[in-house]
């Protein structure tokens, strides 16, 4: 079985192609800056079209969707309704869904005989208990305006907890896991009996760790002080928080290798903020776990900074944990979410 997995971004478009028989990748490609001055190309369906796979020849074509909401708790084959749902969620996920959406409905057009599957970055997270996924708030913002916590990184956290519970040779069922996915967005994940517990990005990907240019947990009056007292617009908080705060913010850089190689007050504050926020979450995850097999590290950074793993765990609680690094292959989760979704498919028919 052949299946293609398209990650199509605001200006940005992945796919790779992978046998299912052997998990091996026979095509990848990675386009970037599509529709910006000088770029090679001006859309999306003209990127796509530079696709050297015969998509109409696949079994399955998987997309990466980030908002599932409270409608996708599971990959999901793509129909007109599905669609419809998406597009419902993009006022939650504005740049994300929308760009997800754009590349279905192009690889439908190119592909319309082929299954096309929806995988949801939320839908790992649809297990949270009320307690973990609702504010604080008056009833109707959930109610009427489905304001909650939702998660992101879904498919990393799912696909590193399955390879944890091999390594660790015990039942996913019986697995208690703290998953770390430490990349320029960055998110932590309380994983009991193998699901989802809490997480910390919640109705967007701002709140939690302190990210490459994402502030993650602060004070929400803060937004509302810009906007009365700085005089800022929403698109200008918007900005500010998503796109100037974070490691970004404290220390002008937000690539962390940059950072370690700068020998400044501020970049070393910058990474004792970061530290400090993920430790924070550790420990109130392993309250919430009772017992914790593992801590998991997965993401650019999780993956390949020995030095930011060791200042995590140097913590007189922490320390006592065990720790595994694990790479993380959003793709083939998603390629093989697909795989079964698509057998599902077959066999009822």
């Amino acid at each position: 079985m052949q299946i293609a997995v398209i990650n199509s971004g605001s200006s940005s478009l992945k796919c790779k192609l992978f046998n299912m028989q052997t998990k091996e990748v026979l095509y990848s490609v990675l386009i970037e800056n599509i529709g910006e001055i000088g770029a090679e190309f001006k859309n999306h369906h003209d990127a796509l079209e530079s696709i050297d796979i015969d998509f109409c020849s696949l079994d399955v074509i998987g997309h990466r969707v980030v908002h599932g909401g409270e409608f996708f708790s599971e990959a999901t084959l793509i129909d007109n309704n599905v669609i419809a749902r998406i597009k419902e969620l993009i006022p939650l996920a504005p740049l994300h869904n929308f760009s997800n959406l754009e590349g279905i409905i192009i690889a439908r057009t190119k592909a319309p005989n082929i299954p096309h599957i929806a995988v949801f970055d939320t839908a790992f997270h649809t297990n949270m208990p009320k307690e973990a996924y609702l504010y604080a708030l008056n009833k109707d913002m959930y109610e009427k305006h489905h304001i909650r916590r939702y998660g992101f990184h879904g498919t990393s956290h799912s696909y590193v907890s399955k390879k944890a519970a091999k390594i660790l040779k015990k039942d996913i069922n019986r697995l208690n896991l703290i998953t770390l996915h430490l990349g320029n967005g960055a998110s932590i994940c309380a994983i009991k009996n193998g699901k989802s517990i809490d997480t910390s990005m919640g109705f967007t990907p701002l709140e939690g760790l302190v990210m490459g240019t994402r502030c993650g947990d602060i004070d929400p009056s803060i937004a509302l002080y810009m906007q009365r007292e700085l005089g800022m617009n929403v698109d200008e908080v918007d900005k500010e928080l998503n796109k100037n705060s974070g490691l970004q913010g404290i220390c002008n850089e937000n690539d962390v290798r940059k950072i370690l190689n700068n020998s400044n007050e501020s970049s070393e504050l910058a990474l004792k903020i970061m530290i400090r926020r993920i430790q924070k979450y550790i420990g109130s995850y392993m309250v919430l776990l009772e017992t914790v097999d593992a801590v998991v590290f997965a993401g650019g950074i999780g993956e390949n900074s020995q030095y930011i793993r060791e200042k995590i765990f140097d913590n007189a609680l922490i320390k006592k944990l065990d720790s595994i690094v694990i790479e993380t292959n959003e793709e083939l989760e998603i390629a093989t979410q697909c795989m079964n979704v698509h057998s599902i498919v077959i066999s009822s028919s």
